[in-house]
């Protein structure tokens, strides 16, 4: 006679130890997840801001004061829309920490 454990699947057992989260909760991780991408946006705008500083354009068709005063405008783009893809990891090693000091890690 085989005596062996019946094996329960960890899907089945999680599933029904986990309840659903709650609009507050939902909002908060979406807030956090926010904040998070907002943090990575700021972080990469330095960056950019710090690569391009060097950065020069020809004196035929460009530079002058207009590139300068546009140039904080286009890496403030360029970051929002790089962390707005998928980033360096920055967001969500942050966005991991936020949810786990709120408690819905």
């Amino acid at each position: 006679m085989d005596l062996s454990p019946i094996a329960i699947s960890p899907t089945v057992s999680q599933a029904a130890a986990q309840t659903p989260p709650t609009a507050e909760q939902l909002a908060k991780r979406a807030s956090i997840k926010q904040a998070a991408q907002d943090f990575e946006a700021s972080f990469l705008q330095v960056m950019f801001g710090e690569m391009f500083s060097s950065v020069q354009t020809p004196a035929i068709g460009g530079g002058g004061a207009g590139e300068e005063a546009f140039k904080s405008f286009m890496t403030e783009a360029m970051a929002k829309q790089v962390a707005k893809h998928g980033g360096v990891g920055l967001a969500a090693s942050v966005q991991k920490e936020m949810l786990k000091l709120q408690g819905l890690s």
